[in-house]
């Protein structure tokens, strides 16, 4: 599984390993690193608790997108715009309070 996390121009890649082992809070981290990088405080996104919920919508998705990704994006996220990509891509977007875009891409892995 992949994510990617696009602030305007720039992305962060993350390789998760495996899906339902997820190390959360370094995940968390690195996103948050990011952010800082470009003086952008993403810790009120709740990102901590986005991340796990995308990939519970993801996660097997290898053999048709499981319902859980559908009644996430009906039921959205915070501040974050939700939407689901054929293919098992979950996205969640969100214009950040200096105007530039947010987004956070999660792919499910198909090997």
């Amino acid at each position: 599984m992949d994510i990617d996390v696009k602030i305007d121009k720039e992305s962060l890649h993350i390789e998760v390993e495996n899906p339902y082992k997820v190390d959360v809070p370094q995940v968390t981290k690195e996103i948050h690193n990011f952010g800082n990088k470009f003086g952008i405080d993403l810790s009120p996104l709740n990102i901590e608790n986005l991340i796990p919920r995308m990939i519970r919508g993801v996660a097997g998705c290898e053999g048709g997108c499981p319902s859980d990704a559908m009644r996430m994006v009906r039921e959205g996220f915070g501040a974050f715009k939700l939407e689901y990509i054929e293919g098992g891509i979950l996205t969640a977007a969100h214009t950040l309070e200096n105007g530039k875009p947010i987004e956070v891409k999660l792919f499910p892995d198909f090997d």
